[in-house]
């Protein structure tokens, strides 16, 4: 793990009203990403958003002792991860132990869940849920394309989103495995993500953050590439 591996994007004070203790940090972690037979090493992004007594988990990629370091005593209020993939739902169900949180996966991204952990149920996760913390609300959107129950969290009082695997710093997520789809992504990136302002600030599942101005001038080329 790296040094710059748990990274505070916004810091309390850096917004004004009531997001004003808000604190969003970057967790970044290595390990395997397993499907269709195929395995692949992989960095997450992992994103804890809260204030300084409670927080959110989104997305539970690999190791640990990070994402409880970046935790940092706070009470968890619940485990969202972006979709069931087990690159992001590594170490979920030992988050959920220790902290006593709830975790949230869209029920459409079951068939992916059940392949890592068929003997746990987590909450559902719908299209529309809404999460408090800090003064500020993560808004559900359900994206699919990279697979069915993909969700994104919208902050608008932060502009920010937590993008998953939905959108990334140069386009779609992957749609060439099972569950996903190219057209499907492309739908949910141009009518619920590329109509959001300008400058709202995509915090990606994996590699490097963007916004959504610099990538909705892009959208035409995607689609002639395929991907």
């Amino acid at each position: 793990m790296s040094d710059n591996a748990i990274t505070d994007i916004i810091s309390p004070g850096q917004l004004s009203g009531a997001g004003e203790k808000l604190r969003v940090t970057r967790v970044i972690t290595n390990g395997t990403f397993a499907l269709d037979g195929g395995e692949w090493d992989v960095e997450n992004n992992i994103w804890v958003i809260g204030d300084d007594k409670e927080c959110y988990i989104i997305d539970a990629a690999h190791e640990l002792d990070p994402i409880q370091e970046a935790v940092d005593g706070r009470e968890v209020k619940a485990i969202l991860c972006t979709h069931a993939h087990n690159d992001h739902i590594t170490v979920a169900p030992e988050l959920s132990q220790i902290f006593g949180a709830d975790i949230y996966v869209h029920p459409a991204d079951r068939v992916l869940w059940d392949q890592s952990y068929p003997d746990l149920e987590p909450k559902e996760l719908a299209d529309g849920d809404v999460f408090e913390v800090g003064g500020v609300e993560l808004k559900t959107m359900n994206t699919p394309g990279h697979s069915p129950g993909c969700c994104v969290f919208y902050v608008p009082d932060a502009d920010v989103l937590f993008s998953g695997d939905t959108l990334f710093n140069g386009g779609p997520g992957a749609t060439g495995r099972s569950f996903s789809d190219f057209d499907t992504i492309i739908e949910s990136i141009k009518t619920k993500l590329l109509t959001l302002p300008a400058e709202t600030k995509v915090l990606t599942g994996h590699g490097d953050s963007t916004t959504i101005g610099d990538e909705a001038p892009h959208l035409d080329e995607w689609i002639k590439r395929g991907y």
